[in-house]
């Protein structure tokens, strides 16, 4: 395989722009990477401003903005149009997008055509694709073709049914050697990094040692390089099901709920608006329009 590619992102107003070699120095020196997902031009501002080092648009968009039962049913054009909004919201952290299910399994060809879209029309700086196996394959032909490629091993939503639902893999000897297995190949393929997500901690432990590029984790334990949140997940802002690795940092839904229904309580009472909301003439045009109407009636 090739080198890995390096691809810089744009000068940002809140310091250096993140890249491929930045994350490779806080492994290098035991810093821990922050990555949250992103989905709009609000979420990536509110990204950029805390100071995160890597955003992932992820089809988690499919349920948490999209309404979907899954993140199987999204599109490409779909995650295109989110990714593209993300872009025009973030400066500094690397962002990185997810390639959508059906985008990238039947060829290499496939895979890095899909990939070419997410950097050409939606300025992504990566992309992300699910599982080992023939994805290590597409990985590689990705980062050959000069995009930089995060893996993703474990739980790997896309394919959960095949994996028995959403929970935790490789709680077995001969389940977590196939799970490490996929995280070397992605990583011999020339991923820049690797996501773990729902891994007994014990099998983290084991195969850290082994990996020499960033891992970032979510349910994975504390041993990886670093730790990933889904934006809702994490703000408390979407209503779903909550993982067991979820810790709910704010409430906001639940703020914006009460928002919403004292706006509407205070239209009902007319509390609002109030003076104060509201827009005035100069007497003289006031009255002068009073005249203009009433010659306007006749």
């Amino acid at each position: 395989m090739s080198a890995r590619p390096t691809i810089a992102t744009a000068p940002g107003a809140k310091g250096k722009p993140v890249t491929l070699s930045t994350l490779a120095e806080k492994k290098a020196l035991g810093e821990p990477i922050a990555m949250v997902t992103a989905y709009d031009y609000p979420s990536a501002g509110v990204a950029e401003e805390a100071g995160v080092d890597v955003v992932l648009v992820g089809d988690s968009a499919a349920m948490t903005v999209l309404g979907y039962p899954s993140t199987v049913p999204v599109t490409v054009e779909e995650m295109l149009m989110l990714a593209a909004a993300v872009r025009r919201g973030l400066k500094t952290p690397l962002m990185v997008g997810d390639l959508p299910f059906g985008s990238y399994e039947v060829s290499n060809e496939q895979a890095v055509a899909t990939a070419q879209r997410f950097v050409k029309e939606a300025g992504c700086d990566a992309v992300k694709l699910e599982r080992g196996g023939s994805s290590i394959d597409r990985a590689g032909a990705i980062v050959d073709a000069g995009i930089p490629v995060m893996g993703h091993v474990g739980l790997t939503p896309q394919t959960a049914t095949a994996l028995g639902g959403y929970r935790s893999q490789g709680r077995t000897a001969d389940r977590a050697l196939e799970v490490v297995r996929d995280a070397i190949g992605l990583q011999e393929a020339g991923c820049f990094s690797i996501v773990f997500e729902a891994i007994p901690s014990d099998v983290t432990d084991l195969v850290m040692p082994r990996l020499e590029i960033p891992v970032i984790g979510i349910g994975a334990g504390p041993a990886t390089d670093g730790q990933v949140l889904v934006f809702g997940d994490l703000l408390g802002i979407y209503d779903g099901h909550a993982a067991r690795f979820v810790k709910r940092y704010a409430d906001v839904r639940a703020q914006m709920v009460a928002g919403v229904h004292a706006f509407a309580e205070d239209v009902r009472a007319r509390r609002y608006p109030e003076p104060d909301h509201g827009y005035t003439m100069a007497p003289d045009e006031r009255e002068r329009l009073k005249g203009l109407l009433a010659a306007d009636r006749n």
